[in-house]
Protein backbone atom coordinates (compact mmCIF):
# COMPACT_ATOMS: atom_id res chain seq x y z
CA UNK A 1 0.00 0.00 0.00
CA UNK A 2 1.34 3.01 -0.86
CA UNK A 3 0.77 5.99 1.91
CA UNK A 4 0.83 9.55 1.56
CA UNK A 5 2.46 11.82 4.08
CA UNK A 6 -0.46 13.40 6.24
CA UNK A 7 -0.65 17.21 6.73
CA UNK A 8 0.69 18.02 10.33
CA UNK A 9 1.39 14.37 11.50
CA UNK A 10 3.91 15.47 13.77
CA UNK A 11 1.42 17.99 15.58
CA UNK A 12 -1.07 14.88 15.26
CA UNK A 13 0.84 12.57 16.70
CA UNK A 14 1.82 14.90 19.67
CA UNK A 15 -1.57 16.19 20.94
CA UNK A 16 -3.27 12.69 20.07
CA UNK A 17 -0.19 11.04 22.29
CA UNK A 18 -0.79 7.30 21.91
CA UNK A 19 0.12 5.16 24.54
CA UNK A 20 0.76 1.32 24.73
CA UNK A 21 -2.13 -0.72 25.18
CA UNK A 22 -4.47 2.10 23.90
CA UNK A 23 -7.37 1.88 21.84
CA UNK A 24 -7.09 4.29 19.06
CA UNK A 25 -9.69 5.74 15.71
CA UNK A 26 -9.06 7.06 12.66
CA UNK A 27 -12.10 8.46 11.16
CA UNK A 28 -10.91 9.37 8.09
CA UNK A 29 -8.54 6.69 7.08
CA UNK A 30 -7.78 7.88 3.15
CA UNK A 31 -4.80 6.35 2.21
CA UNK A 32 -3.85 5.06 5.97
CA UNK A 33 -1.36 7.79 6.81
CA UNK A 34 -2.13 8.66 10.36
CA UNK A 35 -3.69 5.13 10.74
CA UNK A 36 0.09 3.72 10.13
CA UNK A 37 2.02 6.57 12.24
CA UNK A 38 -0.37 5.81 15.49
CA UNK A 39 0.55 2.07 14.90
CA UNK A 40 4.50 2.03 14.18
CA UNK A 41 4.31 5.04 17.36
CA UNK A 42 3.74 2.92 20.12
CA UNK A 43 1.97 -1.00 20.38
CA UNK A 44 -1.50 0.19 20.05
CA UNK A 45 -4.80 -0.81 18.47
CA UNK A 46 -6.25 0.93 15.69
CA UNK A 47 -9.99 1.33 14.20
CA UNK A 48 -10.08 3.11 10.92
CA UNK A 49 -13.13 3.84 9.23
CA UNK A 50 -14.09 5.05 5.64
CA UNK A 51 -17.09 5.28 3.82
CA UNK A 52 -15.03 4.60 0.80
CA UNK A 53 -14.64 1.05 -0.25
CA UNK A 54 -11.59 1.50 -2.30
CA UNK A 55 -9.69 2.90 0.41
CA UNK A 56 -10.93 -0.07 2.97
CA UNK A 57 -9.65 -2.65 -0.06
CA UNK A 58 -6.34 -0.28 -0.23
CA UNK A 59 -5.65 -1.17 3.60
CA UNK A 60 -5.73 -4.52 3.09
CA UNK A 61 -1.91 -4.49 3.33
CA UNK A 62 -1.55 -2.31 6.26
CA UNK A 63 -3.78 -4.64 7.63
CA UNK A 64 -2.25 -7.45 6.90
CA UNK A 65 0.99 -5.54 8.27
CA UNK A 66 -0.13 -4.87 11.92
CA UNK A 67 -2.21 -8.24 12.31
CA UNK A 68 -4.58 -7.92 15.19
CA UNK A 69 -3.67 -4.59 15.62
CA UNK A 70 -5.52 -3.33 12.93
CA UNK A 71 -9.46 -3.32 12.19
CA UNK A 72 -10.68 -2.07 8.91
CA UNK A 73 -14.32 -0.61 9.00
CA UNK A 74 -16.14 0.55 5.65
CA UNK A 75 -18.97 3.33 7.06
CA UNK A 76 -19.25 6.91 7.49
CA UNK A 77 -17.69 8.46 10.78
CA UNK A 78 -21.40 10.41 11.16
CA UNK A 79 -22.26 6.80 12.15
CA UNK A 80 -19.14 5.47 14.30
CA UNK A 81 -20.81 4.71 17.95
CA UNK A 82 -23.34 2.32 15.85
CA UNK A 83 -19.57 0.94 13.88
CA UNK A 84 -17.98 0.84 16.54
CA UNK A 85 -20.69 -0.84 19.03
CA UNK A 86 -20.96 -3.65 16.22
CA UNK A 87 -17.34 -3.83 16.34
CA UNK A 88 -17.43 -4.35 19.85
CA UNK A 89 -15.95 -1.16 21.19
CA UNK A 90 -17.18 1.00 24.43
CA UNK A 91 -14.43 3.05 24.61
CA UNK A 92 -12.05 4.70 23.06
CA UNK A 93 -8.61 6.47 24.39
CA UNK A 94 -8.10 8.77 21.24
CA UNK A 95 -9.84 9.37 17.94
CA UNK A 96 -8.50 11.53 14.79
CA UNK A 97 -10.20 13.13 12.05
CA UNK A 98 -8.57 14.51 8.77
CA UNK A 99 -11.21 16.02 6.76
CA UNK A 100 -12.13 16.71 3.17
CA UNK A 101 -11.59 14.54 0.19
CA UNK A 102 -8.90 11.75 -0.20
CA UNK A 103 -5.94 12.15 -2.87
CA UNK A 104 -6.75 8.89 -3.68
CA UNK A 105 -10.39 10.06 -4.98
CA UNK A 106 -8.88 13.35 -6.06
CA UNK A 107 -6.03 12.26 -8.37
CA UNK A 108 -8.85 9.09 -9.71
CA UNK A 109 -10.58 10.93 -12.82
CA UNK A 110 -13.35 8.18 -12.89
CA UNK A 111 -14.61 9.84 -9.42
CA UNK A 112 -14.68 12.64 -10.63
CA UNK A 113 -13.77 15.21 -7.89
CA UNK A 114 -11.24 17.42 -9.61
CA UNK A 115 -11.64 20.41 -12.19
CA UNK A 116 -7.93 19.56 -13.35
CA UNK A 117 -8.90 16.39 -15.21
CA UNK A 118 -11.51 15.12 -17.27
CA UNK A 119 -13.64 12.48 -16.00
CA UNK A 120 -17.66 12.21 -15.40
CA UNK A 121 -19.52 14.34 -12.77
CA UNK A 122 -19.72 11.89 -9.47
CA UNK A 123 -18.18 13.33 -6.66
CA UNK A 124 -19.66 10.39 -4.45
CA UNK A 125 -17.26 9.53 -1.65
CA UNK A 126 -18.97 6.27 -1.42
CA UNK A 127 -21.01 4.53 -3.79
CA UNK A 128 -24.84 5.74 -2.83
CA UNK A 129 -26.51 8.28 -3.27
CA UNK A 130 -27.19 10.97 -6.26
CA UNK A 131 -24.17 12.27 -8.06
CA UNK A 132 -22.92 16.04 -8.70
CA UNK A 133 -24.34 15.21 -12.28
CA UNK A 134 -27.66 14.53 -10.47
CA UNK A 135 -27.75 17.77 -8.64
CA UNK A 136 -26.33 19.94 -11.77
CA UNK A 137 -28.76 18.87 -14.17
CA UNK A 138 -31.57 18.83 -12.10
CA UNK A 139 -32.05 21.73 -8.88
CA UNK A 140 -33.56 24.93 -9.87
CA UNK A 141 -31.79 27.87 -10.64
CA UNK A 142 -32.33 29.48 -6.98
CA UNK A 143 -31.09 26.47 -4.77
CA UNK A 144 -28.38 25.43 -7.08
CA UNK A 145 -27.05 29.22 -6.81
CA UNK A 146 -27.69 28.59 -3.05
CA UNK A 147 -25.55 25.30 -2.81
CA UNK A 148 -22.99 27.21 -4.28
CA UNK A 149 -23.20 30.55 -2.17
CA UNK A 150 -23.53 28.31 1.49
CA UNK A 151 -21.17 25.73 0.99
CA UNK A 152 -18.51 27.00 -1.29
CA UNK A 153 -19.08 30.53 -0.43
CA UNK A 154 -18.59 31.84 -4.15
CA UNK A 155 -19.29 35.12 -4.80
CA UNK A 156 -20.64 34.60 -8.07
CA UNK A 157 -23.12 31.91 -6.96
CA UNK A 158 -26.35 33.12 -8.72
CA UNK A 159 -24.27 33.71 -11.94
CA UNK A 160 -22.70 30.38 -12.39
CA UNK A 161 -25.87 28.84 -11.32
CA UNK A 162 -27.85 30.48 -13.82
CA UNK A 163 -25.01 29.53 -17.09
CA UNK A 164 -25.60 25.72 -15.54
CA UNK A 165 -29.40 26.37 -15.84
CA UNK A 166 -28.85 27.82 -19.78
CA UNK A 167 -26.44 25.12 -20.75
CA UNK A 168 -28.12 22.14 -19.61
CA UNK A 169 -31.02 23.32 -22.01
CA UNK A 170 -29.12 22.51 -24.74
CA UNK A 171 -27.49 19.52 -23.17
CA UNK A 172 -27.03 18.00 -19.77
CA UNK A 173 -23.84 18.99 -18.23
CA UNK A 174 -22.28 15.12 -17.54
CA UNK A 175 -17.97 15.80 -17.83
CA UNK A 176 -15.99 17.74 -14.97
CA UNK A 177 -14.32 19.88 -18.03
CA UNK A 178 -17.95 20.79 -18.98
CA UNK A 179 -18.59 22.47 -15.68
CA UNK A 180 -15.53 23.69 -15.25
CA UNK A 181 -15.53 25.66 -18.70
CA UNK A 182 -18.95 26.93 -17.89
CA UNK A 183 -17.50 28.40 -14.49
CA UNK A 184 -14.05 29.86 -16.38
CA UNK A 185 -16.61 31.91 -18.64
CA UNK A 186 -18.42 33.16 -15.51
CA UNK A 187 -15.63 33.90 -13.20
CA UNK A 188 -12.17 35.74 -13.92
CA UNK A 189 -9.14 34.16 -12.16
CA UNK A 190 -7.69 36.54 -8.89
CA UNK A 191 -4.79 37.25 -7.82
CA UNK A 192 -4.45 33.72 -5.50
CA UNK A 193 -4.26 31.92 -8.31
CA UNK A 194 -6.76 29.80 -6.92
CA UNK A 195 -8.82 28.12 -10.29
CA UNK A 196 -12.37 30.24 -10.74
CA UNK A 197 -13.83 26.42 -9.97
CA UNK A 198 -12.73 25.95 -6.84
CA UNK A 199 -15.25 26.84 -4.48
CA UNK A 200 -18.56 25.77 -7.40
CA UNK A 201 -16.39 22.22 -7.04
CA UNK A 202 -16.20 21.88 -3.38
CA UNK A 203 -19.46 23.21 -2.95
CA UNK A 204 -20.92 20.45 -4.94
CA UNK A 205 -18.70 17.79 -3.02
CA UNK A 206 -20.01 19.30 -0.02
CA UNK A 207 -23.17 19.01 -1.22
CA UNK A 208 -23.54 15.27 -2.67
CA UNK A 209 -21.69 13.77 0.64
CA UNK A 210 -23.36 15.73 3.51
CA UNK A 211 -19.80 16.22 4.63
CA UNK A 212 -20.57 19.08 7.23
CA UNK A 213 -24.07 17.10 8.82
CA UNK A 214 -21.11 13.87 8.65
CA UNK A 215 -19.22 16.10 10.76
CA UNK A 216 -21.35 17.36 13.61
CA UNK A 217 -22.66 14.01 13.92
CA UNK A 218 -19.07 12.34 13.83
CA UNK A 219 -17.46 15.25 16.56
CA UNK A 220 -20.61 14.46 19.09
CA UNK A 221 -20.01 10.75 18.81
CA UNK A 222 -16.76 10.53 19.16
CA UNK A 223 -16.49 12.67 22.06
CA UNK A 224 -19.77 10.46 23.65
CA UNK A 225 -16.83 7.43 22.99
CA UNK A 226 -13.67 9.06 24.58
CA UNK A 227 -13.09 7.41 27.42
CA UNK A 228 -11.70 9.23 30.56
CA UNK A 229 -8.59 11.77 29.14
CA UNK A 230 -9.16 10.42 25.80
CA UNK A 231 -8.45 12.90 23.31
CA UNK A 232 -9.95 14.52 20.05
CA UNK A 233 -7.89 15.70 17.27
CA UNK A 234 -9.24 17.24 14.31
CA UNK A 235 -7.35 18.34 11.26
CA UNK A 236 -10.00 20.94 8.62
CA UNK A 237 -8.87 23.04 5.82
CA UNK A 238 -11.16 25.18 4.87
CA UNK A 239 -13.33 28.00 7.08
CA UNK A 240 -16.73 26.07 6.94
CA UNK A 241 -15.28 22.59 7.96
CA UNK A 242 -13.18 24.59 10.68
CA UNK A 243 -16.04 26.66 12.22
CA UNK A 244 -18.44 23.64 13.27
CA UNK A 245 -15.24 22.30 14.85
CA UNK A 246 -14.06 25.20 16.72
CA UNK A 247 -17.88 25.90 18.01
CA UNK A 248 -18.11 22.33 19.19
CA UNK A 249 -14.92 22.15 21.09
CA UNK A 250 -15.47 25.20 22.92
CA UNK A 251 -19.13 24.42 23.77
CA UNK A 252 -17.13 21.03 24.73
CA UNK A 253 -15.32 22.47 27.39
CA UNK A 254 -17.63 25.25 28.40
CA UNK A 255 -16.38 28.64 26.53
CA UNK A 256 -19.63 29.55 25.85
CA UNK A 257 -20.38 33.26 26.35
CA UNK A 258 -21.94 34.42 29.49
CA UNK A 259 -25.32 35.08 30.13
CA UNK A 260 -26.05 38.91 30.24
CA UNK A 261 -26.09 40.11 33.32
CA UNK A 262 -29.35 41.23 33.42
CA UNK A 263 -30.20 36.89 32.56
CA UNK A 264 -31.00 35.07 35.93
CA UNK A 265 -29.18 32.21 34.42
CA UNK A 266 -26.27 33.73 35.21
CA UNK A 267 -26.45 33.13 38.53
CA UNK A 268 -27.45 29.25 37.92
CA UNK A 269 -24.88 27.05 39.08
CA UNK A 270 -22.95 25.71 35.94
CA UNK A 271 -21.93 21.67 35.56
CA UNK A 272 -18.19 21.78 34.80
CA UNK A 273 -17.00 20.71 31.59
CA UNK A 274 -16.62 17.13 30.51
CA UNK A 275 -13.57 18.62 28.31
CA UNK A 276 -10.63 20.82 28.43
CA UNK A 277 -9.17 22.60 25.34
CA UNK A 278 -5.94 21.28 24.32
CA UNK A 279 -5.25 23.85 21.72
CA UNK A 280 -7.01 27.45 22.76
CA UNK A 281 -5.82 28.60 19.07
CA UNK A 282 -5.79 26.37 16.08
CA UNK A 283 -2.55 24.67 15.74
CA UNK A 284 -1.24 25.58 11.95
CA UNK A 285 1.81 23.92 10.13
CA UNK A 286 5.21 24.88 9.80
CA UNK A 287 6.71 27.22 7.45
CA UNK A 288 8.91 23.93 6.04
CA UNK A 289 5.68 21.91 5.96
CA UNK A 290 3.98 24.52 3.79
CA UNK A 291 7.27 25.37 1.16
CA UNK A 292 7.38 21.40 1.03
CA UNK A 293 3.47 21.42 -0.10
CA UNK A 294 1.64 24.35 -0.60
CA UNK A 295 -1.74 22.46 0.10
CA UNK A 296 -1.14 22.41 3.38
CA UNK A 297 -0.94 25.89 4.20
CA UNK A 298 -4.68 26.40 5.40
CA UNK A 299 -4.59 23.37 7.76
CA UNK A 300 -5.61 24.08 11.19
CA UNK A 301 -5.36 21.31 13.95
CA UNK A 302 -7.58 21.53 17.54
CA UNK A 303 -7.96 19.10 20.07
CA UNK A 304 -10.29 18.38 23.38
CA UNK A 305 -9.27 15.77 26.06
CA UNK A 306 -12.13 14.22 28.09
CA UNK A 307 -11.92 14.43 31.72
CA UNK A 308 -11.00 12.23 33.86
CA UNK A 309 -12.97 8.95 35.33
CA UNK A 310 -16.72 10.20 36.71
CA UNK A 311 -17.27 12.75 34.01
CA UNK A 312 -20.74 12.51 32.00
CA UNK A 313 -19.97 10.06 28.99
CA UNK A 314 -23.35 11.26 27.51
CA UNK A 315 -23.24 12.86 24.01
CA UNK A 316 -22.66 16.51 23.38
CA UNK A 317 -26.11 19.02 22.09
CA UNK A 318 -25.78 19.52 18.43
CA UNK A 319 -23.62 22.94 17.47
CA UNK A 320 -25.71 25.43 16.18
CA UNK A 321 -26.82 26.12 12.72
CA UNK A 322 -23.91 27.56 10.08
CA UNK A 323 -23.06 30.50 9.38
CA UNK A 324 -20.93 31.76 6.62
CA UNK A 325 -17.81 34.10 7.18
CA UNK A 326 -17.03 34.59 3.74
CA UNK A 327 -13.26 32.91 4.07
CA UNK A 328 -11.85 31.42 0.75
CA UNK A 329 -11.08 28.04 0.82
CA UNK A 330 -7.99 26.11 1.70
CA UNK A 331 -6.07 23.23 -0.41
CA UNK A 332 -4.76 19.84 0.98
CA UNK A 333 -2.57 17.76 0.68
CA UNK A 334 -2.60 13.65 1.20
CA UNK A 335 -5.88 12.24 2.17
CA UNK A 336 -7.99 14.65 2.50
CA UNK A 337 -7.46 17.19 -0.42
CA UNK A 338 -10.04 19.81 -2.14
CA UNK A 339 -9.78 19.61 -5.97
Amino acid sequence: MSLHSPVMLEEVLRTLSPRPGGRYLDGTFGGGGYTAAILESVPCTVWAIDRDPEAIARGAELAARFSGRLHLVEGRFGDLLTLMANAGVSALDGVVFDLGVSSFQLENPARGFSFRTEGPLDMRMGGDGPTAATLINNLPERELAGVLSEFGEERHARRIARAIIEARRNAPIETTSELASIIRRIVAPDRSGIDPATRSFQALRIRVNDELGEIERGLRQAAALLAPEGRLVVVSFHSLEDRIVKQFMANAAGRTPAPSRHDPRRFATQPAPRFRLLTRKALRPTPEEVQRNPRARSARLRAIERGKAGADPSPLAPPKKRESDGHVMGFRQDQRTTP
